[in-house]
């Protein structure tokens, strides 16, 4: 397995970080994994699952956000669009210098944002999301308390996973309005999603409504006794598993 760091530039020419995993032999598959919300590649999870997929011959792109992470740029002044454009540029990088991505792979709020980015992507015949919401405007309950405060100063200061974060006015209205429904029903290749029902981030019922809008083909997987950020490697090692497996029959 070749592992190498690379950066590539975003839409608005900051450098963003990532690492892109190679199998010995040609790839079956390029793809692109999303991380969550404040995330970064390095997660523990992100790192399990990308080498368990090069250990399946699927060429993995992991990259941290604008903002986050090693990537330049100001966590402040993104949002969910600015995520979605991050996994054009991912995905530009990929067809100039590699092959177009096949598969799209997001995690929590990364899991959302693949799902409405490959609208824009072509190339793209399948997608996995785990622990995803079904509608981007979730990732509001992380900062609930802060709301008020967000509306009347224009920002505030908010604590996520005991690290302290900006959120602007605009990150909360860029989320409103998203309808999940709309993007699932036009997409017409294949989906895969993951969800623990012990998830006490993103409910099990979020999983529900993805896969209620998704077209057939669509598949459900139960991760079953892990939490949200599949903290348990075993976890993790079996969720890279079930999605080289479960794309093979699709890429």
């Amino acid at each position: 397995m070749i592992s190498e760091k690379i950066t590539f530039k975003n839409s608005k020419g900051d450098e963003l970080s990532a690492r892109l995993q190679l199998p010995d032999s040609e790839p079956l598959a390029y793809s692109i994994f999303a991380h969550c919300f404040t995330c970064n590649k390095n997660l523990s999870a992100v790192r399990i699952i990308c080498k368990t997929l090069t250990e399946k011959k699927i060429a993995v792109l992991s990259f941290d956000f604008t903002g986050l992470g090693d990537s330049e740029g100001d966590f402040e002044q993104t949002n969910f669009s600015s995520n979605m454009e991050d996994l054009y540029s991912a995905a530009q990088f990929l067809i100039k210098n590699y092959k177009a991505p096949s598969l799209l792979i997001g995690h929590s709020l990364g899991g959302a944002a693949v799902l409405f980015a490959s609208a824009q992507m072509p190339s793209v015949k399948a997608i996995a999301t785990i622990g995803a919401p079904s509608n981007p405007k979730h990732v509001a309950h992380l900062f609930h308390d802060d709301i008020d405060e967000i509306n009347q100063s224009g920002k505030a200061i908010v604590s996520i996973g005991g690290r302290e974060f900006t959120i602007n006015k605009q990150f909360i209205e860029d989320i409103q309005g998203r309808n999940i429904r709309h993007i699932l029903g036009d997409y017409q290749n294949s989906i895969l999603i993951l969800h623990s029902p012990q998830d006490n981030t993103v409910g099990i019922e979020n999983a529900a409504e993805i896969y209620k809008f998704a077209r057939h083909p669509k598949s459900f997987v139960s991760l079953n006794g892990a939490d949200h950020l599949l903290s348990n490697k075993r976890d993790s090692e079996y969720v890279g598993n079930i999605i080289a497996t479960w794309a093979e029959r699709y890429l």
